[in-house]
């Protein structure tokens, strides 16, 4: 799968599950890490952990390899990274907090 519809796939994945004020960053200027990092909020610690968990089942249904998945426990800020692209689905509180767009931008 090409990286463009890597990310694709990963933005309808988290828009069937009402992920909230999805935005993308191009980062391939800025980290060798990857090339999109994918923002996105839940209503609470269920919704947030429900997308992240949804985007994982789906990607593996899809064969796409799931590099790690980190703060499953708190479910505040949950991290799936697919390789090119790295989707963050955080909490408003915490998306506020550490304010990635800014970081990234």
């Amino acid at each position: 799968m090409q990286i463009t519809e890597l990310k694709d796939f990963a933005i309808d994945k988290i828009e069937d599950i009402k992920a909230r004020d999805i935005t993308v960053l191009d980062v391939q200027q800025h980290s060798t890490i990857t090339d999109y990092m994918i923002i996105a909020s839940g209503t609470s610690k269920t919704h947030v952990k429900s997308i992240a968990e949804y985007l994982v089942v789906e990607a593996k249904k899809a064969e796409i390899e799931i590099i790690g998945i980190e703060g499953r426990e708190s479910s505040e800020w949950v991290l799936v990274d697919l390789g090119d692209v790295v989707v963050h689905v955080m909490q408003e509180q915490a998306r506020d907090f550490y304010q990635l767009e800014k970081l990234w931008n």
